[in-house]
């Protein structure tokens, strides 16, 4: 029997699968007619594009012993084949939103942004956020390995992110070695390099005192 969190509670929704009931409904509208749903190969027909979203959501909030196949497909009443199955076939439909989904503000969007934020926080002409962040690795790679050992103590790929005042994001930057730290992706980053086309006169982007402060970026 295939398991589409029917019978738990919100808060319990949340806790397995780290999207809110609602946000996975919505991305599986988003998703739903895409083609790697509709091909009809063996038993995967009988699976919705739902369930593939919840398996890999399931599968990217796993860590350590949790992240097998075997237990993931207990958890959600498949095989550990159809686990991996799951996961690239909703990988592979989601990615193809991101052009879609993660935009950089136009001139209208920065005027309403900036506006709430100067409203709600005091950062008159701010319109963004930046942060870093790292996607911890189950073992470290087997090409320059020590590049990518981070000051926790782990192996991860670090991430910058930007996003806007309702925390959605409007620019990611991934693939660098764990151990490079926050402000050096930044400065490689083409928001930070061609600056002319991502920012007008006097506007900028807040991040922590692990950034450098410039003309598009105010540190707190």
């Amino acid at each position: 029997m295939l398991y589409d969190g029917t019978y738990i509670t919100d808060n319990e929704f949340l806790s397995n699968f780290r999207m809110d009931r609602e946000c996975i409904q919505q991305l599986n509208r988003m998703v739903a007619n895409d083609e790697v749903f509709s091909q009809c190969w063996g038993k995967r027909s009988k699976r919705p594009a739902m369930l593939h979203i919840m398996v890999l959501l399931k599968y990217l909030g796993s860590y350590g012993n949790e992240v097998s196949l075997q237990k993931i497909g207990w958890d959600m009443g498949i095989s550990k084949g159809a686990v991996n199955e799951c996961v690239m076939w909703a990988s592979s439909a989601i990615l193809k939103l991101q052009k879609k989904v993660i935009r950089w503000p136009d001139d209208k969007e920065w005027k309403r942004i900036s506006g709430r934020i100067s409203k709600a926080h005091g950062f008159v002409n701010c319109f963004g956020l930046i942060d870093g962040t790292s996607f911890p690795l189950a073992f470290a790679p087997m090409l320059s390995g020590e590049d990518y050992f981070t000051r926790k103590g782990n192996y991860a790929v670090k991430g910058l992110i930007i996003c806007n005042h309702t925390a959605k994001i409007t620019c990611v930057e991934m693939g660098w070695p764990g151990s490079v730290h926050n402000n050096w992706v930044w400065l490689n980053n083409d928001v930070y390099f061609s600056k002319e086309k991502y920012f007008n006169n006097k506007e900028y982007l807040l991040g922590d005192s692990a950034f450098s402060a410039s003309s598009v970026l105010a540190c707190i």
